[in-house]
């Protein structure tokens, strides 16, 4: 993978496993954004092959909703929330087509399950770090994707809102939906079915108990690890807060046939 001439992953195999959680990790610029920028067609392959779906990737994928880390909020354009959750239905729609009722119906839905409706009416320059993130990853499920990108959604957040939005996660995991997020914080990444450990290309992936382990981590991120009293192994470095906390996405059985 490239960007503007220079390549910022190196040749990689790897496979995200359909209707499972699969967390990317690995240190800051060792390709994680990358990697979901390409899985969106957004970022050109230089090289090589992406299938998604069985098909090469597209901007404007209808079977993919990506939710980027820190989106633009425009300062000029006042938007509502109400707003922004309806942009993640615009791409399903012909040029200047109005929403119709089933598309409103699923951004209520989606506001619902993020717990912002009650924040529907309000400009998205009003509201704090934690609400923001909440509605752009409404946005994200109002699209109704057979898979969701999440670029590190739980990062820097408040209580609430990673509670709410770890709880939309498992829901869309209920759903048979598809899910991969990025993350520095290994308890979240403990919690996937699935984990891609980066270094500038896929050095492992596998099952959590596999990629997890502190010799891989450790020469990947190329820090040391610090063992807790309860068991606990959390990166040391400075850069991000690691304090261990539990992340739990429930998932039924059923899912797992």
């Amino acid at each position: 993978m490239a960007y503007n001439g220079k390549s910022v992953v190196d040749r990689s195999d790897f496979t995200i496993p359909r209707r499972r959680l699969t967390a990317v990790i690995g240190p800051n610029g060792s390709g994680k954004s990358s990697l979901l920028n390409a899985l969106t067609g957004l970022l050109k392959l230089a090289a090589g092959r992406i299938d998604v779906f069985g098909v090469a990737p597209a901007h404007g994928h209808d079977r993919v909703a990506y939710v980027l880390q820190a989106a633009i909020v425009n300062q000029v354009m006042p938007l509502t929330v109400r707003d922004v959750v309806a942009m993640g239905r615009y791409g399903s729609k012909p040029l200047f087509r109005r929403l119709g009722g089933e598309d409103r119906a699923l951004c209520r839905q989606a506001m619902e399950r993020l717990g912002i409706v009650n924040l529907q009416s309000r400009l998205l320059l009003d509201l704090s770090g934690g609400q923001r993130q909440r509605v752009f990853v409404a946005q994200g499920l109002a699209q109704d994707a057979d898979m969701l990108l999440l670029d590190e959604p739980l990062t820097g957040l408040d209580l609430a809102s990673r509670d709410r939005i770890t709880r939309a996660i498992s829901d869309e995991l209920e759903r048979g939906r598809t899910v991969v997020l990025t993350t520095h914080d290994l308890a979240e990444a403990a919690a996937a079915d699935h984990v891609i450990l980066m270094t500038g290309r896929v050095v492992a992936e596998g099952p959590p108990e596999e990629v997890l382990k502190p010799d891989r981590l450790s020469a990947a991120y190329g820090i040391g690890l610090v063992h807790l009293e309860d068991g606990t192994t959390v990166l040391d470095d400075a850069t991000h807060d690691h304090r261990p906390r539990h992340i739990h996405f429930e998932r039924s059985e059923s899912r797992r046939d």
